[in-house]
């Protein structure tokens, strides 16, 4: 429709929240807070070993417990039909059905659910299950099976396949002047949200709600749909709020079903909340990589040849295969004609790894970068210069153009802001006092995803609107830039407009996952609410009544919530006015987002420059980041306090991953020894200073109606390498094992 909305944009600003005070008052409802009459309790009983099986399982004792209603083992659990996996279009994690048998995969396997009338009666009964196993020695080191290392069945990264060719390798290599080669290694990690994984299930008959912190409610929807045998119109999904996620949510792990299969047994709505120490066992985690790069380049810096290949673990075949790709950035981010990369997994008797906040660029870029790093002072280039140098003008992969790209402008701002131009580039040159002081640079990225999506927005007689899509409130601010997008869509006041989502009733809506979801939902709310301001203001142009009766539509605007006409002042109206006039209640919009990926003309991608100072104390090799600038251009912003937001989130991720986050397995027992966040260091206040992120002014016309790309990951992309070179410049120490602790400077 062609009528012009000129009212004050609204999208972009730093509003506020709309569920902010519902978080800070506690007035927010999360999966596990969900007010229910009758509750039961299910606590959940994990292997102690990690390879072998079950001989016996005593649940007698237990039984006998006070409040113990029922307790569910492989040997009386009703068995499910199937679990849908990502692949088959539900959001199975894993391809085993718990309870099927009493294999043991890993250590913390689910092996029974005890479901009693508190949550103490279940957690003391589920202590007292005795179980008795036939123990085999558990495979949970890379190193002993790297002659073992298999082909990766599926893609990389959905994408790319695992070994790939561009150009000639050797003769890029042969051309090269100046050769790097080193291997980079990136631990387990865990993800960690302050919310746990909790489900509340309900069944009603043969139909079943389940409450549950997912970031797929219609994956979800499907899995359970399927596992139990129902009809998806049976299964209600519905998440509200969530506590953090960074990716483990995106898949349903076991404890879902099982929550929903003591539920039916009991015949009670049963609540299953998991310990932190499960946490670290049940939902996944980033797998470990071992990356070796070798890059080739002229004396004046132009890449030759540059290889990356490497090995990551996954879980046994009976659970599936995830791979972390890390490769999948290195394909894109540089201009050379000769690149070859590689990846093999290795099965370990470990749950499934799973996506964590940008699977594969973080780990990936890591490697990457700071082996541009090691280039530069080989050549004794700016490292920015280097990059540069290299600098992509058309995706080199695909040979498509980019749908926008700032990169250039990201290393500028970044460097300005950061004040670059001070950096002494010799290693071990800058002190303050006593302390080391180190500056490191690395690039960032990451893809713009976009999936179908749908939306419905209703326009009430009051005026007010009312915009619904099945997708997930994070913590990101979903809820608030919908509303921002319906509003400037509608040209009316943010403070009428109102957005809801997190629940199956309301339109299909994709995994929140890939920085996705204002591209894709957001895509869906703007087509919904453009349609229903069409359908009203059509009403109005037919109705003899109105002042703009025949009026045509190149001659109506719209600004603050109220119908004007361009040329005769005195002719104006709001939506409330016309819907009353009608008599009707509400009109309603649908609108289905579609993308047509297969036959995309652009290369679509965010970039950005991270920029780290360290100050290092040199007798006790401890390291403290100083300050931080990154610059990115992810699009048009839609919301610059959230945005921010999204960026020293992952930022602080990164600077966890550099210097603190290590999940430690005994290789003997395969039990997993720093569990909780006592052990598991993640940064706290004192470890992070203020952050500065920025942002690029970027129009891109070609990746959605808003010009929006993402900004969720690739803010944690590339921060690890730059706090690592940034301590190799401060102490002359080249540390290439993540994480940088005191005992690998010393």
């Amino acid at each position: 429709m062609n009528t012009q909305v000129k009212n004050n944009i609204v999208t972009g600003k730093p509003l506020d929240r709309v569920d902010g005070r519902l978080k800070v008052t506690g007035a927010a409802h999360y999966s596990a807070e969900i007010p229910m009459q009758n509750i039961a309790y299910a606590a959940l009983i994990g292997s102690t070993i990690a390879r072998g099986s079950i001989k016996t399982i005593d649940t007698s004792v237990a039984e006998k417990s006070p409040g113990v209603l029922a307790i569910l083992t492989h040997l009386n659990a009703p068995k499910f039909v199937k679990l849908s996996t990502f692949a088959t279009g539900g959001a199975g994690a894993e391809n085993r059905i718990p309870l099927s048998d009493g294999t043991i995969y890993h250590s913390g396997q689910y092996i029974g659910v005890v479901i009693a009338d508190t949550f103490e009666q279940a957690t003391h009964a589920a202590n007292l299950v005795r179980v008795s196993y036939e123990e085999k020695s558990p495979i949970t080191d890379i190193e002993s099976q790297r002659e073992r290392a298999i082909l990766p069945k599926g893609k990389v990264g959905f994408t790319k396949e695992a070994d790939t060719m561009r150009g000639d390798i050797e003769q890029g290599l042969a051309q090269a002047e100046v050769r790097i080669e080193q291997t980079y290694i990136t631990p387990t990690e865990h993800h960690n949200p302050m919310e746990p994984h909790a489900t509340t299930a309900v069944w009603e008959g043969d139909k079943l709600t389940v409450y549950d912190a997912t970031q797929y409610t219609f994956g979800v929807r499907k899995s359970l749909a399927d596992g139990f045998g129902i009809p998806e119109e049976n299964v209600r999904v519905v998440c509200n709020f969530i506590g953090g996620a960074f990716g483990c949510k995106g898949n349903m792990w076991s404890h879902v079903p099982l929550a929903a299969l003591a539920a039916r047994s009991v015949q009670r709505p049963v609540k299953l909340v998991l310990t932190r120490q499960q946490m670290f066992t049940g939902v996944g985690h980033r797998a470990e990589t071992e990356q070796k790069i070798t890059l080739g380049a002229t004396k004046d810096g132009r890449l030759t040849a540059l290889a990356h290949k490497g090995i990551s673990h996954t879980c046994e075949e009976a659970l599936g295969e995830f791979v972390e790709p890390f490769t999948v950035a290195t394909h894109m981010l540089y201009a050379c004609p000769n690149l070859q990369t590689s990846q093999r997994i290795v099965r370990l008797n470990k749950g499934q790894p799973t996506f964590m906040r940008a699977p594969g660029e973080a780990p990936g870029t890591y490697a990457l970068e700071a082996a541009l790093d090691e280039l530069a002072y080989a050549l004794k280039l700016d490292p920015i210069e280097l990059r540069l140098r290299n600098h992509a003008d058309i995706d080199p992969d695909s040979n498509r153009p980019w749908s926008s790209k700032s990169l250039k402008e990201c290393y500028q701002l970044g460097a300005e802001k950061f004040g670059w131009a001070r950096r002494n580039p010799e290693p071990r040159s800058m002190r303050d006092g006593r302390y080391l002081i180190g500056m490191g640079m690395a690039t960032a990225t990451y893809p713009v995803y976009r999936f179908g999506a749908s939306a419905i927005a209703r326009m009430m007689q009051d005026g007010s609107v009312v915009v619904q899509s099945g997708s997930h409130e994070m913590g990101t601010g979903t809820a608030t830039v919908m509303a921002q997008l319906a509003a400037d869509a509608l040209g009316m006041p943010f403070e009428q407009v109102r957005f809801e989502l997190g629940d199956t009733k309301m339109p299909r809506a994709p995994v929140s996952g890939g920085s996705a979801t204002v591209a894709s939902v957001g895509t869906a709310v703007e087509g919904a609410t453009k349609a229903v301001r069409a359908k009203v203001l059509e009403m109005a142009r037919e109705d003899k009544r109105s002042p703009f009766y025949n009026v045509a539509e190149t001659d109506i605007a719209i600004q603050d919530g109220k119908i004007l006409h361009k040329t005769d002042a005195t002719k104006s109206e709001t939506y409330a006015d016309i819907l009353k006039r009608q008599n009707m209640p509400q009109v309603e919009a649908s609108f289905d987002a579609k993308f047509d990926e297969a036959n995309n003309k652009f290369s679509m991608h965010s970039f950005g420059a991270q920029f780290a100072e360290v100050r290092i104390d040199p007798d006790l090799g401890e390291v403290r980041v100083t300050r931080f600038v990154g610059a990115f251009g992810t699009g048009r912003i839609m919301n610059y306090k959230t945005a921010r937001s999204q960026m020293l989130g992952g930022i602080v991720m990164g600077i966890g991953m550099a210097l603190h986050e290590e999940t430690i397995t005994d290789l003997q027992t395969g039990r997993i020894v720093n569990a909780s966040l006592g052990e598991y260091h993640v940064p706290v206040n004192a470890d992070i200073p203020a952050i500065e992120p920025y942002f690029v002014e970027e129009i891109d016309p070609h990746v959605n109606p808003m010009g929006a790309k993402g900004v969720g990951e690739i803010s944690i992309t590339g921060v690890a390498a730059a706090v690592a070179n940034a301590v190799y410049h401060a102490t002359g120490k080249r540390v290439r094992d993540l994480p940088i602790t005191p005992d690998k400077l010393l």
